[in-house]
């Protein structure tokens, strides 16, 4: 491409790009898109064997262990190094399997969500994907539209396009062909779209220049390496990290400074305080939160709920305030046009008529309003076939109204305008058939029907026009003046029959509802009322503009309908509820919802929204359902409980087991366990805990939002590894004392102690409740029961010697079984005082 291509002439620019104003050739798009690659600021599909597998060895805990290894070749410990290393690459092994299935089940339900570009080919237009997008392609975004990659204009219609992400300016810029200066900045080249803005108003066909990693977008994108911002979860398992790392440096150094100055074999020493390090960390952890996540998408999937981004699903499961309109959400969202009436509030056929031209002829997004109009239009029988388009002036945020310029057989140009009442009305200077002056009497009476209607649930649009004179060139916004005001449409949308009892399931779950809406106070009241949403308090956005930030955060907890809003005033509503601590879902479909959506921690959108909503969300709705959001909230909260419980098990169990050992290699003559045997105990110990992911919940997981909170983690790692150190310190008494056991039988009796306990305490503290009132999910159990029976033959299989194990007798057998039942019990009574404290720290 020649630099500075929006300076170039159309002519020049199709010439260099051997393209034609009519679009690609089919085979010459395919040739390109093999040639160039997709349209994607990141070509690849899928994850990749390669990559995860190795992704698992930047683990600083793997590279620890491959290098004490490597230590163990060189001083000739041929044994220990090769167990050490087999484990190692089985976890490894383990790990890998399990993010690559997880990964590639989500690439297949995010490709569920594909944007999609209207494209000129073979001078059709086909819709397309926009990663299938090519240089020289001619591309038609209207409303709603998100911009696939960087172009020229070539035509355009009233065409506002939003680029605030690339240039921070606050409204939609105006774009129009024609050439702009060689040293024009990125704000000043009005003839050019780029990749990742969207389309506020009107029509226009593009000349696509660059698409992918060459866009602005993507340069940026590339330079900054950005990525999304962390959720609370992400950060506190950071936090959590953290802790654990100076625990394991301190361990590490403490522990083999000891064991040397006693004169133990160093080899032996820094293998084992490197193994203790690995025993205290749940170095599965990245692994488990993949998987949890992972089935925890695939169950939304058949909910008909699409993850796009999946650490979202906490935040989901966190979230405690969710905005959203009202149309299709609370109510029915098929609307019906229930009368078009003149200013007496009588049924009027001009009225309908007037109306039905601005729905036929306009060319923005589609939208129930307009389908209703011209499903009445048809019941009514009302001919347009004389009628032809001759203008139009798009519907804009600003304005709240669209306006087309039609004209009849008889040669009769008319603008027909539509819109927010009030909007309309400061464009009528009369009004009624007989065109009266449109005084204050006349206009009282006019807003005192917009006032009874809208009390009892109308949605009220204005209806306004006048005959205009031919001309040569396009009707403006200029235009819209001077207008007869000819009537009223009422538009009812009921609200749905379940959405009371889905309301009050999301109250239950410690779910507050807010209504954000661009529509009159009224009208949404009315709907408040009619779903039973507790202490109706309306707040416009008139009001908002007279509020600061810190009297909106006052009040933005105790509103209940926020109504005449704008999207700048969505987002500081957002904002607002942030600051004061809450999570803040957000569930929209338009144009005007795309900052409220990127505001939010959890933005929600249907499959039927426009493209730069879908692109803003976390999670795509298959159907615009309350009822399945809250089942997607259950599906959030399951996934962070299973996440939490593999946490809360193997942190608690490893500090202790781990603890009891450094304790103990002080005090003994002798290592209590091998770096083999460490290794080795961990390793069988995570099987069980991959299957956690898919572990039954219990109710009271999912009943109200679930935060992070580090400093329980902290107290149940405290707690529970301390008590687990009670009976470790037991079971080395019982070895030394009461069954005089040799070095090899008491890391043998030890080892199948503390991995007996771990696996079983997994079932126990994995529920709040009593540990035989909540059944562990299939796989659960039978893998924990699978490796119990590997545990307890391991010893005396053939190959045992390898890992330094030797057969036990029954009654020592029959002891470490005993106090593992012991064990249970402590941690069963010692759970049910940890809850009920927490219980009352939190009242």
């Amino acid at each position: 491409m020649p630099d500075a291509y929006w300076s170039l002439p159309v002519d020049k620019l199709l010439a260099a790009l051997e393209a034609d104003a009519g679009g690609l050739s089919g085979r010459k798009a395919s040739a390109r898109l093999k040639r160039h690659g997709p349209n994607a600021l990141d070509a690849s599909k899928g994850v990749t064997a390669l990559g995860l597998f190795v992704n698992q060895f930047k683990n600083p805990l793997v590279l620890i262990l491959i290098a004490a290894s490597i230590i163990s070749l060189v001083a000739s410990e041929w044994v220990d190094a090769g167990v050490v290393l087999a484990i190692v690459f089985g976890s490894t092994i383990l790990g890998f399997a399990q993010e690559y299935i997880a990964g590639n089940a989500i690439e297949k339900l995010r490709s569920k969500v594909t944007i999609h570009s209207s494209v000129l080919r073979d001078g059709k237009a086909r819709t397309l994907p926009s990663s299938a997008v090519v240089q020289g392609d001619v591309v038609l975004l209207s409303a709603g539209s998100l911009i696939p990659a960087d172009g020229v204009v070539l035509e355009a219609k009233d065409f506002f396009v939003n680029q605030a992400v690339l240039t921070g300016e606050t409204f939609p810029v105006d774009k129009r062909p024609g050439a702009t200066a060689r040293q024009a900045s990125l704000a000043e080249r009005s003839n050019c779209v780029f990749m990742g803005t969207s389309v506020s108003s009107g029509t226009a066909r593009v000349l696509i220049v660059q698409t992918g990693k060459a866009t602005v977008f993507g340069q940026i994108a590339g330079k900054l390496a950005l990525r999304p911002a962390m959720t609370e979860f992400e950060r506190g398992i950071q936090r959590f990290g953290y802790l654990l790392s100076r625990i394991m440096l301190v361990m590490v150094v403490v522990v083999l400074a000891i064991n040397i100055f006693m004169h133990k074999p160093p080899i032996d020493s820094l293998l084992f305080a490197l193994a203790l390090a690995v025993g205290l960390a749940p170095e599965l952890l990245p692994a488990i939160v993949s998987i949890t996540l992972s089935h925890g998408a695939k169950r939304m999937a058949r909910l008909g709920v699409i993850v796009r981004r999946l650490n979202s699903i906490e935040n989901l499961g966190s979230m405690d305030v969710l905005c959203t309109d009202k149309t299709g959400t609370l109510t029915v969202g098929v609307v019906a046009l229930d009368g078009a009436v003149d200013i007496a509030g009588q049924p009027s056929a001009a009225v309908l008529r007037l109306a039905a031209l601005t729905a036929r002829f306009q060319s923005g997004l589609t939208n129930p309003l307009d389908e209703a109009v011209l499903a009445a239009q048809e019941k009514a029988g009302l001919d347009l076939g004389t009628v032809h388009k001759v203008d139009e002036i798009p519907y804009d945020f600003v304005r709240k109204c669209l306006s087309v310029v039609t004209v009849d057989a008889a040669g009769t140009r008319t603008l027909a305008t539509k819109g927010a009442l009030d909007k309309i009305l400061a464009l009528c200077t009369s009004a009624g058939g007989d065109g009266a002056p449109l005084d204050a009497a006349l206009r009282a009476g006019i807003e005192a029907h917009f006032d009874e209607w809208s009390g009892q649930g109308y949605r009220v649009l204005g209806v306004a026009a006048r005959a205009v004179a031919p001309r040569s060139g396009p009707y403006t916004r200029d235009d819209e003046h001077g207008l007869n005001f000819a009537g009223f449409l009422l538009f009812m949308d009921p609200p749905k029959a379940d959405v009371r009892q889905t309301l009050l399931d999301l109250s239950q779950r410690g779910v507050q509802l807010k209504i954000i809406t661009g529509d009159n106070r009224k009208v949404a009241r009315h709907v408040a009322e009619a779903v039973n949403l507790p202490n109706v308090i309306v707040t416009t956005g008139r009001e908002l503009n007279d509020m600061g930030d810190e009297a909106l955060m006052h009040a933005a907890g105790r509103t209940t309908v926020f109504a005449e809003v704008d999207p700048n005033q969505k987002e500081r509503i957002i904002l607002a509820l942030q600051k004061t601590g809450h999570v803040v879902g957000y569930m929209g479909d338009g144009i005007n919802d795309a900052l409220a959506l990127h505001a939010a921690d959890v933005g929600i959108s249907v499959d039927t929204a426009v493209d730069v909503a879908k692109e803003a969300a976390d999670f795509v709705l298959l159907r615009k359902d309350l009822g399945i959001l809250r089942q997607g909230i259950d599906e959030g909260r399951m996934t962070f409980a299973n996440t939490l419980k593999y946490i809360l098990t193997t942190i608690s169990a490893n500090f202790g087991n781990m603890f009891s050992m450094a304790v103990a290699s002080v005090f003994l003559p002798f290592l209590p366990l091998l770096a083999s045997q460490i290794l080795l105990n961990n390793f069988l110990s995570d099987i069980p805990a991959t299957a956690i992911a898919g572990d039954r919940v219990d109710p009271e997981w999912v009943a109200k939002p679930r935060r992070w909170d580090t400093m329980f983690i902290r107290d149940y790692m405290v707690v529970f590894g301390l008590l687990s150190s009670v009976f470790d310190l037991l079971t080395f008494g019982a070895l030394l004392w009461l069954f005089h056991a040799s070095v090899e039988a008491f890391r043998t009796g030890w080892f199948l102690e503390s991995l007996l306990t771990e696996l079983v305490i997994a079932l126990v503290v994995r529920t709040r409740r009593p540990f035989w009132h909540s059944r562990p999910g299939n796989l659960l159990l039978a893998t924990t029961v699978a490796v119990i029976a590997v545990a307890v033959a391991l010893p005396y299989l053939p190959f045992s010697t390898i890992f330094g194990f030797v057969p036990l007798p029954a009654s020592l057998l029959l002891g470490v079984i005993g106090l593992t039942l012991a064990y249970v019990f402590a941690v069963e009574m010692t759970k049910n005082w940890f809850y009920a404290r927490a219980r009352n720290e939190h009242k």
